[in-house]
């Protein structure tokens, strides 16, 4: 059996060796997953979506057209920048379009992709589906989904640490104290992404979105056509993944100029 302090040792070590850059923003974060073990994550996720949503998989028609025409400009955009810091792009980019009342859209560790038609009548333009891809490009090329599952284990590292540290403790002790832990994983860990996360995945996604050719200035405009369909029913902020419908938009007008110099240069392709 090993002991807590050098288990805790151990995973210090292996943390500190895990910390990784965003190349878009500069924040840092810790993720102890490869690329390679996410892009697997990634396969295996996309694999079982497309089996379950086979029925309703919509390969041809405008709809479809317009999906493959934007995720394929998105994902050249974001090769295309890889290359020009020096990397070697990896993802394996697809796209599957679902028909499906969903409001939502997808991309996983790897590029797998996909698309429900209920967000199609809010993206309306090749732009404001755009918006979409790229925000959620923006998650996968961030390594998001890593990061969230590195959260986890740390969570469950961190849970084992303090029930071995209060072993001598009274049972009711331990159970309130792993009690509050449960609390803090649930709002930390349990939700797909953090609203960090999620502004960062608007700020890179701007990126993509104008280094693909299409105008940053269409994404407050999506933002504002999906605020007004909530219709005021979005969670508060401080329980919800995603920032305020008021704070994205200040944060994307924000960020627009340093996306402006991406989109001179671009094209849709």
């Amino acid at each position: 059996m090993h002991h807590p302090r050098i288990v805790t040792t151990l995973s210090l070590v292996a943390i500190l060796g895990a910390c990784q850059t965003n190349p878009y923003t500069g924040r840092q974060t810790v993720n102890l997953l490869s690329e390679q073990e996410e892009a697997s994550l990634g396969e295996q996720a996309y694999a079982e979506t497309k089996a379950k949503e086979k029925p309703h998989i919509i390969t041809s028609g405008a709809q479809f057209d317009q999906v493959q025409r934007v995720a394929k400009a998105i994902a050249n955009a974001s090769d295309d920048l890889a290359r020009k810091r020096g990397e070697k792009p990896s993802f394996q980019w697809e796209c599957i379009l679902i028909d499906s009342p969903q409001v939502n859209a997808w991309c996983l560790p790897g590029g797998k992709m996909g698309v429900y038609t209920g967000i199609l009548p809010v993206t309306q333009t090749d732009a404001g589906l755009a918006v979409v891809l790229g925000h959620e490009v923006a998650h996968a090329v961030s390594r998001h989904g890593g990061r969230r599952v590195t959260e986890g284990m740390l969570t469950e590292y961190a849970q084992q640490a303090v029930a071995a540290g209060f072993s001598s403790s009274s049972p009711t002790t331990q159970t309130a104290l792993m009690q509050a832990m449960g609390m803090g994983s649930q709002l930390a860990v349990a939700l797909p992404f953090s609203r960090t996360d999620e502004s960062e995945a608007d700020h890179v996604g701007l990126i993509l979105m104008a280094s693909a050719g299409y105008d940053p200035k269409e994404a407050p405009k999506f933002w504002q056509r999906m605020s007004s369909k909530a219709g005021g029913s979005a969670p508060p902020e401080f329980l919800s993944t995603h920032p305020s419908d008021e704070t994205r938009i200040q944060n994307l007008n924000k960020w627009i100029p340093e996306a402006e110099k991406y989109y001179k240069t671009g094209a849709p392709r």
